[in-house]
């Protein structure tokens, strides 16, 4: 398979200014606000976004080095598969997370519920639409008893 390559289309500022102590998901982060500076060329695929309160991220984890096939995740004490976790070191290093669309001014997305670094690269910008997302009969795994006390969690030094 070829190498892929990807463009940042933007930055992503945070009060975060290490991995450590960061929200470990967006509900570990609630009401803690951020800006998306996204590059003068993609301004006008903003339009029409301001009408949605919630967009999903995708972005560069670009702090993170090397990975591990299986990782101790925060939520837990037991190694675990790495493709069963949220654990930020990956193969590709790509992160996600869904967060509060505040306001848009030109180029800036004020955004709040971030967890992730400062200086973050922004890859792409969804609109989250909860109908699109209906899925019923999940089954959440190893979680299960485990993902309520994802609010409030801060990353420690375990994947630095």
């Amino acid at each position: 398979m070829k190498k892929i390559e990807l463009n940042p289309i933007g930055v992503i500022h945070t009060p975060f200014k290490e991995p450590k102590g960061v929200p470990i998901q967006p509900k570990s982060s609630s009401g803690t606000r951020g800006t998306i500076e996204l590059f003068p060329e993609y301004i006008a695929g903003l339009t029409d976004l301001d009408g949605f309160s919630h967009i999903i991220l995708l972005y560069f984890m670009h702090l993170t080095k090397g990975f591990k096939l299986t990782v101790t995740p925060f939520l837990d004490d037991k190694p675990r598969g790495l493709f069963a976790t949220r654990a930020p070191h990956r193969p590709c290093s790509i992160g996600l997370s869904i967060v509060r669309l505040d306001r848009i001014e030109e180029n800036v997305l004020w955004i709040s519920n971030v967890d992730m670094v400062e200086g973050t690269p922004l890859l792409d910008i969804k609109p989250y639409v909860p109908p699109f997302e209906d899925i019923t009969d999940i089954r959440i795994g190893w979680l299960e008893g485990k993902a309520q006390k994802a609010k409030g969690h801060r990353a420690d030094e375990r994947f630095l």
